[in-house]
């Protein structure tokens, strides 16, 4: 989880412009295919060797990506940039060589810092930036709290709505499966047409197949086949995110806000089943609670037109490589 932001910075820094909701949004794609393989794998894990199993196995996998990441990770060109580390220039020709691009003389000048400026997390609430920051965590917190309710309840709400236990299980994987193809789309649609728009659609489409789950649900066909679809556009949702707020911060604190994006979210995904549940126990109907959190997603997209477009930039040196 500690990888995500540093992770969707990256690649969103190394994508051109046109192809960077792409991206950042198949990266989200690796994350639901590992989620999905991985949960598969814990069950099989637990039933052979116990619950200890799973983390010595997660740990394993996890020691021998290290070695990868340090030797073929590239850094990001922006904090080579910005930072100065030693040997900067050294290292931003070493990459600027493996995308085709010729040698820089010297580094450019960087601009100017007004003295007592903030810097850090005190720079995203900055004046400049306070806007963007609370727009940027009420999205995700308002995303993660629907998604994690529909990831999280929907087989249980599928089971006591009367389908099967293994039909509420096959409604689950499709979720997953829906997730998968749902973060491709909404990356390619964020090459065509403007990612703030493409999001706003999945999140009102979302809302509308959440509203059609509860006329629905108790149909086993017609609750899997909508399973899939709001697996494929809650997702989207998520990866839109990912690869928005990239976006809408400079490099002097895009991972921090990118980070912070990301636990805001994790708080919306911790209160959300535990609100489903104080629901259920004061005598909602299960697929009723569909209804309401449609209004979330709704509501998310309503947030998107609060957010301020970034401004127009001058070309910077990783733009510049990355086309």
């Amino acid at each position: 989880m500690l990888a995500l932001a540093p992770g969707f910075v990256i690649a969103s820094e190394y994508a051109s412009k046109r192809w960077r909701g792409l991206a950042v949004s198949l990266q989200s794609t690796g994350y639901a295919l590992g989620a999905t393989l991985g949960g598969l794998l814990a069950v099989w894990l637990l039933g052979q060797w116990g619950w200890r199993s799973v983390f010595l196995f997660g740990g394993i996998v996890t020691v021998c990506v290290l070695p990868l990441v340090w030797l073929w990770l590239p850094e990001s060109l922006d904090f080579l940039l910005a930072r100065r580390p030693a040997n900067a220039l050294v290292r931003v020709n070493r990459l600027a060589a493996r995308l085709g691009h010729p040698a820089l003389a010297q580094l450019p000048a960087l601009a100017a810092r007004v003295p007592g400026s903030a810097s850090g997390f005190r720079q995203l609430l900055a004046p400049a930036m306070r806007r963007t920051t609370l727009v940027i965590w009420l999205l995700f917190f308002l995303v993660m709290f629907g998604f994690y309710f529909v990831m999280s309840w929907t087989p249980k709400l599928l089971v006591a709505a009367g389908l099967s236990a293994q039909q509420g299980i096959t409604g689950g994987v499709l979720l997953s499966v829906g997730g998968i193809l749902g973060a491709a789309l909404i990356g390619g649609l964020a090459s065509r047409w403007p990612l703030t728009r493409v999001l706003a659609l999945f999140m009102l489409t979302t809302a509308a197949l959440l509203v059609l789950f509860v006329a629905n649900g108790a149909s086993a066909s017609a609750a899997l086949a909508l399973g899939l679809l709001i697996g494929l556009f809650a997702n989207g949702c998520v990866a839109g995110l990912y690869a928005l707020s990239p976006v809408v911060y400079d490099a002097s604190v895009r991972a921090t806000g990118v980070g912070w994006g990301i636990g805001i979210g994790r708080m919306g995904a911790i209160v959300s089943p535990t609100v489903a549940g104080v629901l259920l126990d004061g005598g909602w109907q299960p697929l009723h609670l569909y209804g309401v959190f449609a209004s979330v997603f709704v509501l998310a997209a309503g947030c998107l037109l609060l957010l301020r477009a970034p401004r127009p930039a001058p070309v910077a040196v990783s733009d510049a490589l990355s086309h």
